[in-house]
């Protein structure tokens, strides 16, 4: 399982490092293949293994309706593989760094079984938003159970 918060810079190259931490939970549990994608504003990285769950679990759903088809669409094509070279590194796609709005610094964080890779600046704005009214942290927190 993945969690924590990395800041860290893109290359040149558009590479990046993944935390050591994230490297050797894949190296225990998965292998070191990512596979990167959009979703909700940041670039989501899911190892091999579960990316194939999520294919499995949207092939088993049946009738989709035509806003989750689209969405799909959306998700899927942006869909590459990652391998993470010998140095701890991903080569990020332009495409995803562009809907993600990244360009040089990011924040990487563990989500449990997916890695998100947010824009340093989108990451702050988040934060913000979601730290900014207290009453309804204590209502999150209280439901969530934590």
């Amino acid at each position: 399982m993945f969690a924590g918060r990395y800041e860290y810079s893109i290359d040149d190259k558009s590479r990046v490092s993944i935390p050591a931490k994230f490297r050797e939970a894949l190296g225990q549990r998965y292998d070191l293949r990512l596979i990167l994608t959009n979703l909700d504003g940041c670039i989501v990285a899911y190892p091999y293994q579960e990316w194939l769950a999520i294919q499995d679990k949207v092939s088993a759903a049946g009738t989709i309706r035509k806003e989750a088809r689209a969405f799909l669409r959306y998700f899927y094509s942006g869909a590459s593989e990652c391998p993470i070279d010998k140095l701890g590194r991903i080569l990020i796609p332009q495409a995803l760094k562009t809907d993600a709005h990244i360009q040089k610094n990011v924040v990487i964080t563990g989500q449990g079984k997916k890695i998100e890779v947010w824009a340093k600046e989108k990451w702050e704005e988040l934060v913000r938003l979601a730290t900014a009214d207290p009453d309804q942290i204590a209502d999150i927190v209280s439901e969530l159970g934590l």
